[in-house]
C-alpha cells in the first residue's frame, strides 16, 4: 500500500535533514547511503523510493544547502547596503565560532572538494546555485569603474569560503586565526571602495 504523500515528503526531507548534517561533518563522498539512511532512522531499502541514485541525493542537498544559506547568512540585513552590510555579511561568516562549530553552520569547506571530483551535474547544481547566491547579494552592493557589484558579490563570496576552508584545515596552528583576521580585513577594503561608489553616486 503506497504511503500518502505528505508522508513521503516528511520522509524525503528527514533524509536531506540527516544527509546535511552528516556531510557538513564529513562530506559528500565519505558519507555512505547507508550512514544516511541510519542516521534518518530508516532502512537503507527505502532509500531509491526517494532518490533515483545518490548523486541525485548529493544534487538536491547541494541546492538545500545553499538555499537555506541564502536566507540564513544575511538574516536581518536586509534593509542594509555597502559597507554596512559587507561588514555584517563578512564578520558572521569569518569567525572562530563558525570555523570551529562541530557541525558547521556552512557545509561548503566540507564539500567543494568533492564537488571538484563530482560528475558534471554536481558540478553545474553548484554553479547554479552560486549564481543565485551572487544575484542575491548584488542588490546590496554598488558598481563603479573599478568593479561592478556583481563583481563585488562575487568575489566576496569567494573570500568567504576560500578563507574559512583554509581557516578549518589549519585550525589549531596560528596561521588559522591569521587566515580569518587577513580575509576580513581584505573584505574590508572592498567595501570601503563600495562605499566610496555610493558617495559618488548614491543612485546605484
Amino acid at each position: 500500500m503506497p504511503h500518502p504523500p505528505e508522508q513521503k515528503q516528511s520522509t524525503h526531507e528527514r533524509i536531506l535533514e540527516a544527509a546535511g548534517g552528516l556531510f557538513r561533518q564529513k562530506g559528500f563522498l565519505t558519507t555512505s547511503v547507508d550512514t544516511v539512511m541510519r542516521a534518518a532512522g530508516l532502512t537503507v531499502g527505502g532509500f531509491y523510493a526517494h532518490f533515483g541514485s545518490k548523486q541525485a541525493l548529493l544534487i538536491e542537498s547541494l541546492q538545500r544547502i545553499m538555499s537555506r544559506q541564502r536566507v540564513d547568512w544575511p538574516q536581518g540585513l536586509e534593509d542594509l547596503k555597502g559597507a554596512e552590510w559587507l561588514n555584517h555579511l563578512v564578520r558572521r561568516y569569518l569567525s572562530r565560532a563558525h570555523r570551529d562549530a562541530p557541525v558547521p553552520p556552512c557545509a561548503l569547506p566540507a564539500v567543494l572538494s568533492d564537488v571538484v571530483r563530482g560528475e558534471a551535474e554536481l558540478k553545474q547544481a553548484l554553479a547554479e546555485e552560486l549564481n543565485l547566491t551572487v544575484e542575491s547579494f548584488t542588490p546590496h552592493l554598488s558598481s563603479d569603474e573599478r568593479a561592478t557589484a556583481r563583481e563585488r558579490a562575487l568575489a566576496t563570496y569567494a573570500l568567504c569560503v576560500g578563507a574559512l576552508t583554509l581557516a578549518k584545515a589549519t585550525a589549531g596552528s596560528p596561521i588559522s586565526d591569521e587566515v580569518l583576521k587577513a580575509a576580513r580585513r581584505v573584505a574590508m577594503l572592498s567595501a570601503e571602495d563600495s562605499q566610496v561608489a555610493e558617495k559618488r553616486d548614491p543612485k546605484k
